[in-house]
């Protein structure tokens, strides 16, 4: 799992058709956390916006994070956080 910043969204009227439905976020992981410094593409179905700090769970957990075990997702946004140690710094909004 991941700490990241929601910094976009993409529209993707064609895709897989486990996926329609699913909204999908740019999502770039806080460096200060010792997370990757590239930006991933995230299915969302908790509701977060541009500019919040979300969790994110990889590979098959978040498959399963998202009740999405039959489609081909690699990131998917489990949660946002409202207050964090090690967070210094971050603008939440």
């Amino acid at each position: 799992m991941l700490v990241g910043k929601v910094v976009g969204s993409i529209v993707s009227t064609r895709k897989n058709e486990n996926l329609v439905g699913s909204k999908f976020m740019v999502v770039e992981p806080l460096a200060e956390l010792g997370n990757p410094d590239k930006k991933i593409v995230a299915v969302d179905n908790v509701g977060a916006g541009v500019g919040e700090i979300v969790l994110v769970a990889l590979g098959s957990a978040a498959r399963i994070g998202c009740n999405m075990s039959e489609s081909p997702v690699d990131a998917a946004i489990v949660g946002i956080v409202d207050n964090g140690t090690g967070l210094a710094g971050v603008n939440h909004s």
